[in-house]
């Protein structure tokens, strides 16, 4: 069986579809797996936020077409970017085990957070990073960082930033673990949707044996609390356009899912928390999203 699967070209991109390969080869050694790179419109506009340019799906597009023109078999993404509902035509056939969802302070001079001076710039292209650091210290310089990791390192180090706000699990994939200075996590900072995981994207008309193989890659636990996150998402509107965290875990023999709501540009916040059971991500989802709408989600957003 050939497998050909496309991919975005950068680094993380690269690192996170090798690894599908690599488990698919172990899975079947009869599998042959050839790698298909991309360039997506996300990619290559740099000088302007996602949400300014169209959001997340702008990563997402070419990919797509590829398989709908024959040319590859399967695409892997970074699940936070991939839309909460996705073209007709296309399903997810796997969401692999999670690394850690967390956020990653990185500094070439401070500790933490609570560390750096008044004033200092610190980058990020994300709006829901940008309204928790602000939601923490209003006194900082929050600054639109775009590019690939290695791209978001470069500008940190040649002095451009005080610190960047980056995924542990992209660093982490990527070698650079180390420049992690400390982690920013629940229940004083949430990440995205999904952060953290990986999945597999495929024509819904692929052939059954396809779909069965990589089913095998399928991590149920990890689903379930993405389900969640998700759910929270899509009765929000989420996108990278407006600032939303949730973060859903699996507390004994439940799910534990907080979320919180941002309006761009401030660092006013708002945030639930609320548990149930594992058997129900999806309704889990959708009542963290009511409890924020019932406290004003929708006026942030609007704004």
């Amino acid at each position: 069986m050939l497998l050909r699967i496309a991919t975005r070209k950068s680094p993380l991109a690269l690192w996170q579809t090798e690894h599908v390969a690599e488990r698919l080869r172990a899975l079947d050694p009869g599998v042959q797996v050839e790698l298909v790179p991309l360039s997506t419109r996300g990619d290559e506009v740099l000088d302007r936020s996602l949400a300014a340019i169209g959001g997340k799906g702008l990563f997402l597009k070419e990919l797509e077409l590829a398989m709908a023109r024959g040319e590859a078999d399967l695409a892997v993404h970074s699940l936070k970017d991939v839309p909460v509902d996705l073209d007709e035509g296309f399903e997810l056939a796997a969401i692999l085990e999670r690394e850690d969802p967390a956020d990653a302070f990185v500094s070439n001079h401070y500790g933490t957070l609570d560390e750096l001076p008044q004033g200092a710039i610190v980058g990020t292209s994300s709006l829901r990073r940008q309204v928790q650091l602000l939601a923490r210290r209003p006194d900082l310089q929050v600054r639109d960082l775009r590019g690939n990791v290695n791209t978001r390192l470069a500008k940190l180090d040649a002095g451009q930033y005080d610190a960047i706000v980056l995924a542990v699990a992209g660093l982490k994939r990527l070698g650079f673990g180390t420049r992690i200075r400390s982690r920013l996590i629940a229940p004083d900072w949430l990440s995205a949707a999904a952060q953290g995981a990986v999945c597999i994207e495929i024509r819904s008309d692929a052939p059954a044996p396809v779909k069965a193989l990589l089913a095998r890659l399928h991590d149920e636990p990890t689903a379930t609390c993405i389900t969640a996150e998700r759910a929270l998402n899509r009765r929000l509107g989420g996108s990278c356009q407006v600032p939303i965290g949730a973060y859903c875990q699996h507390v004994d023999g439940g799910l534990s899912l907080r979320g919180l709501v941002g309006k761009p540009g401030s660092g006013e916040i708002l945030r639930t928390a609320i548990e149930g059971v594992a058997g129900q991500p999806e309704q889990l989802g959708e009542q963290a999203a009511e409890a924020l709408i019932a406290l004003g989600a929708e006026r942030l957003l609007a704004g």
